[in-house]
């Protein structure tokens, strides 16, 4: 017998080993199955469990439950990230706690110290998606620094290089002055400052009468100044273009020149150009052939090419000691307040330095017109849709991508230099030491490249590199491409996009065939989740209080395509509710001998009701299939709960009731075998949704045979079984006694009162099934009576169908009392839908608001049009009284 108590946390405990020693989680990897494969996005080695993973996690296993059950030879790739600056940060700081420094240890012992914590540590976050219950195939997972995915990094690089797409190059980064690396753009924070504006005037070479203006909101870069831009349109400036101003302090001439950069409209239509030191003004100055000169040190501290008062000072001491002497030699013409958006690092909350400094760079140009011309061929489609215009956007306005980082931790970097500086590049050191000794005539010494690789080089890999590349495996023959890849939206490019490319020029083919994009999880109100805020949602709390299964349903039933999931524990709540309706079905069923039937089958039912139910499982199927193809977890996730909830525990089993202790034993035999199908039925639909409360009860329904649901296969329900005469009946008996509830509730019936209920008019099918379904009527709609007649002048009508009732309510209710209650509740639900479309009528408001608010207020909107509407019909309900 089922336990009384629908405990989660039990069954995760249990059922989790359970599953992954039977082994049922693996791929074949071979046979006559069709392969379906999905790569974990892996995630940092230093992480742990948060709400996006929650979804993205969920999302993927719900699909590959799916297809497992419905016979494809499922892998879950599964894998964790390396996350070369994450990961050394975290040993730097807990060996600094421990008196120890990186830099005095050496390379290699800081390396082994890494390891070391890897080992104990970094596996935290896949114990955790365990405990979402996460069916990958573990011991299939792969780390992006194993030794496999090391060679698989070297061979790339290496042939990359040999095919001249990937080379050094001396351009802008963004240069982490803390932390003393490159760092990426994803990498990079953009935070709003409150600063100031400077206008400066320069001198124009000759016309000692003469200046140009211009602002800018970092004065100490003027010391790498090498021109300035006007717009080729603007008149002011005519005549000066192709002539030189003199820098102040520094007496150098430097170019005015026109572009379009320059904004007539924008400051004094007058731009500084600092080409080492802004990006924008390095495209400018490449356009116009300027001079590059960088004036900060790897601290952001001024170098060597500064006046030497300045030399060795912080980049903003320098400011503060500049603008005075700009104010004091006339050159300050004013000062403006002026708040904008700088650049800091995610990690080291330092502002970042676009640095001029020599990297390794990878022809993502070049890379990106095969990935960009296979989602226009439409060989990998976006979901939602909208996301291919993104992914054409920044593909088709991609720079060169900076691969080498500053670190120790990564793959370093296969790359040696001789004594003169020339480059050799091998995957081992051996066969850079043949070429170098080739070269030079004779043994030569070497030294290694200190840079490693950016940890998006090494993911980019992932598809291919897991499954065996560069060795031709029969996992790499069987299982790329994947099918379908799932992610958030702010890694498409980072990652996606990079996957494409790489996964295109090595193996010939799209990594993935379809990528579904999901939105942001936010928190019940819409905003984004922050430690500052104070909003931010643990899903290892979550399942604590109310298990896995509950969270799991929550995501998928939130994840329409395209909008955020706004999470709040009422919703989890509310889906844990429904865990334990499904346990508290499962027992009733059980305590009145509802068991499996071994030769049951469906199409023989003769029950109308049990006719009914077969026929909803049917057409749930085919709905549910449907959605999940188009990836409407949202929509799959409430059809089961509409046909579990609704139509089983509220209805079937409700109107069966009086069956099963009735005395034709024939249908009472039937119904309780329908009744046991019908649960099988929903546990094996529900389970990629909510896998272990559908195991638990599977376990008793199987009537211990010892077959998991993990590995049942999908059920086979033919449309066939959808019984349109069933169908209807049920359809006008639950349609009636859903309006008499409705309208007992409007009219604030208490539940208690039993209403006389006459039919004043009645034909055609609702007449038979009137009578047929009297006594169900009669007990769920609290009604009595239900013969033919007139109604009465306290009488309230209703129509459903052919069939229309007459709801006497006399002595029920205070018309008088009810009409008030009524008008004030309508009255303050008016007020309140005038503030909204108010706000929703504002321009401003519209222009300025975050999107999940202005959702959120249009959602506010339908409800309370939906409550003053349902609010008239009880109120003219009243006045026919």
């Amino acid at each position: 017998m089922l336990e009384k108590t629908y405990t989660p946390a039990d069954l995760e405990s249990r059922l989790y080993p359970m599953w992954e020693q039977s082994g049922g989680f693996a791929a074949t990897g071979t046979g006559s199955k069709t392969p379906y494969t999905i790569m974990m996005p892996p995630p940092n080695v230093t992480g742990s469990l948060h709400i996006g993973h929650g979804l993205t996690m969920t999302l993927q296993d719900v699909l590959i439950r799916y297809h497992r059950a419905r016979g494809f030879d499922a892998l879950w790739q599964p894998g964790t990230d390396h996350a070369g600056i994450a990961t050394q940060m975290v040993v730097e700081r807990k060996l600094e706690a421990e008196g120890k420094r990186r830099v005095e240890m050496g390379r290699e012992a800081f390396i082994e110290k890494i390891w070391e914590w890897k080992e104990e540590s970094g596996g935290t976050i896949v114990r955790q998606l365990r405990r979402l219950g996460a069916s990958a195939d573990w011991p299939r997972e792969r780390f992006t620094m194993d030794e496999g995915m090391s060679a698989a990094v070297r061979k790339v690089f290496v042939d990359l290089y040999n095919q001249g797409l990937i080379y050094r190059d001396k351009r802008l980064v963004n240069w982490d002055p803390k932390l003393h690396t490159a760092i990426s753009d994803l990498e990079v924070e953009p935070k709003e400052v409150k600063g100031n504006l400077w206008h400066l005037r320069y001198p124009i070479e000759g016309q000692p009468d003469r200046f140009i203006t211009v602002a800018t909101t970092r004065p100490e870069t003027m010391f790498g100044d090498t021109g300035i831009a006007v717009n080729p349109e603007d008149e002011r400036y005519a005549d000066l273009v192709g002539k030189y101003a003199i820098l102040p302090l520094v007496g150098r001439r430097i170019q005015i020149v026109a572009d379009e950069y320059s904004d007539p409209e924008k400051g004094t239509g007058a731009v500084k150009l600092t080409p080492a030191h802004d990006f924008n003004d390095f495209e400018v100055g490449r356009r116009h052939g300027l001079a590059l000169v960088n004036i900060f040190d790897r601290d952001a501290r001024l170098n060597d090419q500064v006046p030497d008062e300045y030399r060795g000072m912080d980049r903003f001491e320098a400011r503060k000691k500049l603008v005075q002497a700009l104010e004091e030699q006339e050159i300050l013409v004013k000062v403006e307040p002026h708040t904008h958006m700088v650049p800091h690092g995610d990690r080291s909350g330092v502002v970042i330095e676009p640095w001029l400094t020599d990297q390794w760079y990878c022809d993502a140009p070049t890379l990106a017109k095969p990935a960009l011309e296979a989602v226009e061929n439409g060989r990998t489609k976006f979901v939602p849709e909208q996301w291919t215009n993104t992914y054409y956007q920044w593909m088709r306005n991609i720079q060169p991508w900076c691969i080498s980082r500053q670190l120790w931790w990564g793959h370093q970097i296969p790359a040696w230099y001789g004594p003169d500086g020339k480059i050799f590049v091998a995957e081992l050191e051996a066969d850079a030491q043949a070429q170098a000794d080739k070269h030079y005539g004779s043994t030569t010494a070497l030294t290694r490249d200190s840079d490693v690789l950016d940890t998006w080089f090494s993911s980019a890999l992932f598809p291919f590199s897991t499954l065996g590349w560069p060795e031709k495996t029969p996992d790499l023959a069987r299982y790329y491409p994947g099918d379908v890849l799932v992610t958030g939206f702010d890694i498409i490019f980072f990652w996606v996009a990079r996957m494409m490319m790489m996964g295109l020029h090595f193996m010939g083919d799209v990594p993935f065939r379809t990528v579904y994009v999901h939105a942001l999880v936010r928190d019940e109100k819409g905003q984004k989740m922050s430690k500052s805020k104070g909003n931010v949602v643990d899903p290892l709390d979550l399942i604590d209080k109310y298990g896995c299964d509950a969270l799991r349903f929550t995501m998928a039933a939130m994840a329409a395509p395209g909008r955020d999931v706004k999470i709040s524990t009422q919703r989890v709540e509310g889906y844990r509710n429904f865990a334990t309706k499904l346990w508290n079905a499962t027992r009733f069923a059980e305590m009145n001998g509802c068991a499996r039937v071994a030769d049951f089958d469906p199409a023989q039912a003769k029950g109308t009701v049990n006719r009914w139910i077969i026929g909803e499982l049917a057409g749930l199927r085919a709905k549910l299939e449907e959605a999940l193809a188009a990836y409407r977890f949202n929509d799959a996730a409430n059809l089961l709960y509409a046909t579990a909830w609704g139509s089983f525990c509220d209805w079937y089993l409700e109107v069966t009731k009086p069956i099963l202790a009735g005395d034709d034993a024939a249908l009472a035999a039937e119904t309780r075998a329908t009744t046991a199908w019908t649960l099988e039925q929903i546990a094996r639909l529900l389970h990629p949704f909510m896998p272990f409360i559908t195991e638990a009860l599977w376990e008793h329904l199987s009537g211990g045979t010892g077959e998991s649901l993990l590995v049942a296969p999908w059920p086979a329900l033919p449309d066939s079984l959808i019984d349109p005469a069933a169908h209807a009946e049920m359809t006008w008996v639950i349609g009636l006694i859903s309006q008499i509830r409705g309208l007992r509730a409007e009219m604030n019936v208490p539940p208690g009162t039993e209403l006389a209920a006459v039919y004043t008019d009645l034909s055609g099918d609702a007449a038979r099934w009137a009578e047929t379904h009297k006594a169900v009527i009669q007990r769920l709609a609290r009604v009595s009576g239900l013969g033919t007649g007139a109604a009465t002048a306290t009488s309230v009508q209703i129509v459903e169908g052919t069939a229309t009732l007459a709801l006497d309510l006399a002595g029920a209710i205070d018309p008088n009392a009810e009409r008030t209650r009524l008008t004030k509740e309508k009255t303050k639900a008016e007020q309140e839908l005038g503030k909204i479309e108010k706000k929703l009528g504002n321009a401003d408001f519209i222009a300025k608001a975050d999107p999940a608010v202005i959702e959120e207020n249009r959602e506010r909107l339908a409800e309370f049009q939906g409550l003053i509407a349902r609010l008239e019909t009880a109120l003219s309900r009243l006045a026919a009284l």
